[in-house]
């Protein structure tokens, strides 16, 4: 009994100091803006997709500002393969003809937004479920490259619904879904849409939930961990090979959004229960943290 009272002792301890060391982080970013791109593992287990709800409730509830953005590949392949629908890949992109188009309207606006948007609600937040179509907040235009079908990339972001939103009290819940001029619809990719939404509302924070620690020096060891550069570095890192395949297009986005005025982008491991907030609110962090040249002290 002695032993069990001391554990807890020790456990309140412990939350006492974690709560006492995040109050000057939740002072300095009380009213900003924090875009979270939501996606990989922390989306499909169940035990982790619980924990980065409600750590984006808590941020809500402590004064921060959060956007939500999210992707679905996993769920698209899941349906499309119901629909006896064979997923292609191109370069790494998905290759999005009109019946695959249809498919992923269809579960990243109706199925995997509105999950979320209830998972938020149902922990005491106020979401509001969008896609780049709503209120203009995007458009979209062709990536370009041949034989991948409706793959876009942004055009113009107009942040006025945003706005609304956040200023009310609201958590926005982005799909990376929306439409040319013609209306015509467009995959983009999730991580760039989060990084050209932090660009256009001038977000504190870009923060990029993925299965990795962040940016290694060597991509099989884990404890080579780089745990802050800046856009230079980030940009040479990109150069001599150290941050290739997948991550090329991730470090290309927070290095765009700090070009565009972010003041920092994290690339952090979704695995870690609770990653948003020990990235945020705690001394060490634990990815890798971006900066923009005009912010390195």
């Amino acid at each position: 009994m002695v032993r069990e009272t001391e554990y807890i002792r020790q456990d309140a301890a412990t939350r006492v100091q974690v709560l006492s060391e995040a109050l000057p982080y939740i002072q300095q970013f009380t009213g900003r803006t924090i875009v979270v791109k939501y996606g990989g593992a922390a989306m499909k287990d169940t035990n982790l997709k619980d924990k980065v709800i409600r750590d984006i409730v808590f941020l809500s509830c402590v004064g921060l500002r959060p956007i939500v953005v999210h992707g679905g590949g996993p769920e698209i392949n899941s349906w499309l393969d119901k629909l006896g629908i064979e997923p292609q890949f191109k370069n790494g992109l998905r290759v999005t003809d009109a019946p695959t188009m249809d498919v992923v309207e269809m579960v990243l606006v109706g199925r995997v937004n509105k999950e979320i948007v209830a998972l938020i609600n149902k922990a005491g937040g106020s979401a509001v479920g969008l896609c780049g179509k709503d209120g203009n907040l995007i458009t979209a235009r062709p990536q370009g490259e041949e034989g991948i079908g409706f793959v876009g990339e942004v055009c113009t972001v107009d942040i006025k619904i945003l706005e609304t939103l956040v200023n009310s009290g609201y958590i926005p819940v982005v799909s990376s879904v929306a439409a040319d001029e013609t209306g015509q619809p467009y995959n983009i990719n999730a991580d760039t849409v989060a990084g050209e939404i932090a660009a256009a509302i001038g977000a504190e924070k870009l923060i990029l939930l993925t299965d990795t620690r962040g940016i290694l020096k060597d991509y099989k060891d884990p404890s080579t961990l780089i745990p802050r550069v800046d856009i230079q570095e980030a940009r040479e890192l990109m150069t001599t090979g150290v941050v290739s395949g997948g991550m090329i297009p991730k470090v290309n986005c927070c290095v765009r959004s700090l070009a565009q005025g972010v003041r920092a982008a994290h690339i952090i491991d979704g695995r870690i229960p609770h990653a948003l907030l020990l990235e945020i609110f705690t001394d060490v962090g634990i990815g890798t943290m971006l900066l923009g040249s005009q912010f390195i002290p």
